[in-house]
């Protein structure tokens, strides 16, 4: 059962690999996270940008639209 490297080294081996494929794999796991977070949070921010500039433009064409209605005519 046991190698030249003795009991401990062979449960070691036994248990220390699917822990560590375990941590690989919730590694990649908090990867994948962190790029959807990244990702996410820059579609929101560009949403936001987006809108603002919306937001402002509508302003400024309401202002535009008030100034020239009650501006006299000539």
């Amino acid at each position: 059962m046991a190698n030249s490297n003795g009991v401990f080294s062979d449960l070691f081996n036994a248990v220390g690999n699917p822990v560590q494929n375990v941590a690989d794999t919730l590694g990649s796991g908090v990867s994948s996270a962190v790029s959807l977070v990244e990702s996410c949070t820059s579609l929101c921010a560009t949403l936001l940008t987006s809108s603002v500039n919306t937001a402002s433009r509508l302003v400024q064409d309401v202002a535009k639209g008030i100034n020239s209605a009650i501006t006299p005519k000539q």
